[in-house]
């Protein structure tokens, strides 16, 4: 059995992975931390969250730097559910040990240490890692994942966004002078779990927010290779990403050679699934899966991409075992899809 820790598991995204490794046939559960700063240290994560009240003898416990070292070298996998500045602080600690981590926040998914100041408010200290890091979108990047010592789990906008750009993009069929116009809605989940006035149901009202400035914007370009126009938007419900992206294609291209490049570039993806009618967030939640569809308007030479997922599990918890999976070469989608051939 494969050694996992979990840190940020009083976290919605950290309960998420507890109980995806829980049920994973390859994967051990053998510790739970939190920072010591945490006011859930101590407590077990069955009393942090009531549906993992079979797991009472799980505490988190308070973990320091000086802690760190020892933590990798008695875990195979290390899973880091934390904000992107604890990510950033304890990774290269991290690394020094036998365990591959896999960090779900943003704190090494960017190439430009520029951008850290820019969109996320600090200035990294770990360049070095940055060129190292591997961006964990698991159907996009599925060699250099399994050989990767830190894999930098992507975005929930992001994952939804690439998935439906991607195929295009690397086909050579997006027009590169036209940046793809992405708006996406989230349900207040994706805000974490800390309480706060502007994630209240009784507060939220659809809106946008972070226009020309949210840092999934230089995450979605680095990776798609391209600009573009993002405009995320909260909803006042609790999990889904839906992302409507509309995107020029180039001169000439037609619906069949695209319906051709989707279906191709997903075969082997089970965990992608390419729906015959525009898809919907209940068909997602509480689901694994990114769902796909997509129009296109030949006489204009424009296509429009519907994608969908659940924003705690595609869009991070599953995502991570994913990429657990593939660095240890078993497929992406196990412990997570039964069922498929």
């Amino acid at each position: 059995m494969v050694k996992t820790a979990i840190f940020g598991a009083s976290g919605y995204t950290g309960a998420a992975l507890v109980e995806k490794v829980i049920q994973h046939p390859f994967l051990e559960l053998n510790n739970l931390y939190v920072s010591t700063n945490s006011n859930d240290a101590g407590k077990t994560i069955a009393s942090l969250h009531p549906s993992l009240s079979h797991l009472s003898s799980h505490t988190l416990i308070a973990a320091d730097e000086s802690m760190l070292a020892d933590i990798a070298n008695e875990n195979d996998v290390i899973l880091l559910a934390t904000p992107h500045e604890a990510s950033h602080d304890w990774t290269p600690h991290l690394l020094n040990g036998k365990a591959r981590v896999f960090d779900l926040s943003g704190a090494f998914r960017l190439a430009s240490s520029e951008d850290y100041e820019n969109f996320y408010g600090f200035k990294h200290q770990h360049t070095q890692w940055l060129d190292k890091a591997i961006y964990g979108l698991a159907e996009h990047n599925t060699d250099a994942i399994a050989n990767a010592k830190l894999v930098a789990v992507p975005g929930c906008y992001p994952t939804a966004s690439l998935c439906g750009l991607l195929p295009l993009k690397k086909a050579g069929v997006l027009d590169s002078t036209i940046p793809p116009i992405i708006n996406a809605v989230s349900g207040v989940s994706g805000a974490g779990r800390k309480a706060a006035l502007s994630n209240s149901f009784c507060e939220v009202s659809l809106q946008a927010y972070g226009v020309f400035s949210h840092r999934h914007t230089p995450e979605i370009s680095q990776h798609l290779g391209q600009d573009v126009i993002f405009t995320p938007h909260l909803g006042n419900f609790k999990r889904g990403i839906l992302a409507t992206i509309t995107a020029k294609l180039s001169p000439d291209v037609t619906a069949e050679q695209v319906n051709e490049i989707f279906t191709q570039y997903y075969q082997n993806n089970p965990i992608v699934r390419l729906q015959a009618t525009n898809p919907k967030l209940d068909d997602v939640v509480n689901t694994p899966f990114c769902d796909l569809h997509w129009h296109i308007d030949t006489s204009k030479g424009y296509i429009i991409v519907s994608s969908a997922i659940d924003n705690v599990l595609k869009g991070a918890a599953t995502q991570a075992i994913q990429c657990v999976n593939l660095s240890h070469g078993w497929p992406d989608q196990t412990g997570l899809v039964g069922g498929v051939a």
